[in-house]
């Protein structure tokens, strides 16, 4: 039988498969730690534009310093989303059960195929929904793609005062180096292994069968709204009581 593994789990507990006709699963090490809790954290595509303008414009100004650089307006994030590639970056998004996008996170393949190894990531969490852990779940997520998708060195470009990125960043093992208001960190990714690529698979898989369940919560729950609202009787109705 497997174990499920979260993506902390395969960073920090992935053995070097044996060697020997012995099944790597059945050679896997027991986990040290108790269970993570699972993060419903999905692929994003080109229908999640929308929702991904709207959580970066519901970011506030010192937010969007810290995800842009700068203090981005609506219109140049409006631009930044029409940019977006999906089919050579990758997406991370975590939804509410109100299917609101309250993080998520961009994973930027170099454009240069010599540099078709390395990956800048970025991150944005609404501040409601901070402290859960939001931001390095994402960080672990987009690590484990990367590794399965060959990428050997991950670049994370912050500004210096952004303390809690860079906190991800070290305890990742990431070396830092500070130039004045900005700082640049750069993490080398192990090899992928048969634990991260079905981690992420059996992850993605759960993802998207929990959006759906949040689509059909969200469907009864308005068709219900829908109904009780028909049902109150107006203040100044002569239906009698």
């Amino acid at each position: 039988m497997f174990e499920t593994y979260t993506s902390a789990q395969a960073m920090t507990t992935d053995p070097t498969p044996p060697d020997g006709g012995s099944s790597y699963w059945a050679n896997l090490q027991p986990v040290n730690k108790p269970p993570e809790v699972i993060v419903p954290i999905r692929s994003l595509g080109e229908n999640h534009r929308e929702r991904i303008a709207g959580h970066l414009k519901a970011l506030e100004a010192n937010d969007r310093y810290y995800r842009f650089g700068f203090a981005a307006n609506d219109e140049q994030i409006d631009r930044y989303v029409a940019g977006l590639n999906f089919d050579r970056d990758e997406i991370f998004g975590i939804y509410n059960r109100h299917l609101k996008l309250i993080a998520m996170a961009h994973l930027a393949y170099a454009g240069d195929e010599r540099r078709s190894e390395c990956a800048e990531f970025g991150v944005s969490v609404l501040p409601h929904a901070r402290g859960r852990g939001f931001g390095q779940r994402l960080f672990e997520r987009a690590l484990m793609h990367a590794r399965n998708h060959g990428v050997r060195l991950m670049f994370l470009h912050v500004l210096s005062e952004n303390t809690a990125m860079l906190k991800i960043a070290r305890n990742a093992g990431a070396t830092v180096v500070r130039d004045g208001f900005e700082s640049e960190a750069h993490l080398v990714l192990p090899p992928a292994t048969l634990n991260t690529q079905v981690t992420e698979m059996l992850e993605e898989q759960m993802a998207q069968a929990n959006y759906q369940i949040k689509i059909q919560a969200k469907q009864f729950r308005d068709m219900l709204h829908s109904m009780q609202s028909s049902w109150r009787i107006p203040k100044n109705s002569d239906h009698p009581r």
